[in-house]
């Protein structure tokens, strides 16, 4: 098992956390949005597959992600002020919490709809639970908000990260890039 340095998380970890980043852009840009005639028209059939499989994806990586941070040391964290410490924390278990509810809802969503789950390569999974369209409609509801809410919580996450580069000059962002990218030299590494 590989060790996390002690100055920035390991590269499986920044693994999970860019890939899992770039998954959640890309499935948002691909999300066909609107009322359920849109969503299900035979015209946004491939943006839908997309977007169901990536979502799928994101929840794989999410528990996996979760499984690796169990079972590997974490990196020292920088000193910083103990609200800012908190803050940290709170938007990361935030954004653990949207990363499995996002799939979550949008399936149940789907299947109490009456829809089947639609991935890539052709591949449905048919509902596992008896249709109700209003409560259906109801997690569709959620999804989308909850959509919007990690985009937002993301963004903020990421200006956090970038204020505390070039303002703050402290090495937080650096904790989770790799060593060869050329902000990340931690600054006890340079």
């Amino acid at each position: 098992m590989a060790q996390n340095p002690a100055t920035r998380y390991g590269s499986v970890a920044q693994f999970f956390h860019w890939c899992t980043a770039i998954i959640v852009l890309v499935a948002f840009i691909y999300g066909p949005g609107g009322p359920e005639q849109r969503v299900y028209s035979s015209a946004h059939e491939f943006d839908r597959r997309l977007h169901e499989t990536l979502g799928l994806c994101v929840f794989t990586l999410t528990l996996l992600r979760l499984l690796w941070r169990a079972v590997t040391p974490r990196p020292a964290a920088p000193s910083i002020p103990p609200w800012m410490e908190f803050m940290a924390k709170a938007v990361q278990w935030l954004l653990y919490l949207l990363l499995l509810a996002l799939p979550l809802t949008a399936i149940t969503g789907a299947w109490l709809e009456g829809h089947p789950l639609t991935l890539l390569a052709g591949t449905d999974v048919q509902p596992l639970i008896g249709a109700s369209h209003g409560a259906g409609a109801a997690f569709a509801s959620i999804h989308k908000l909850l959509g919007d809410t990690i985009m937002w919580i993301a963004g903020l996450h990421a200006l956090a990260a970038l204020f505390h580069h070039f303002v703050l000059k402290d090495d937080v962002l650096a904790t989770m890039l790799p060593r060869w990218f050329p902000a990340g030299r931690p600054k006890s590494a340079r």
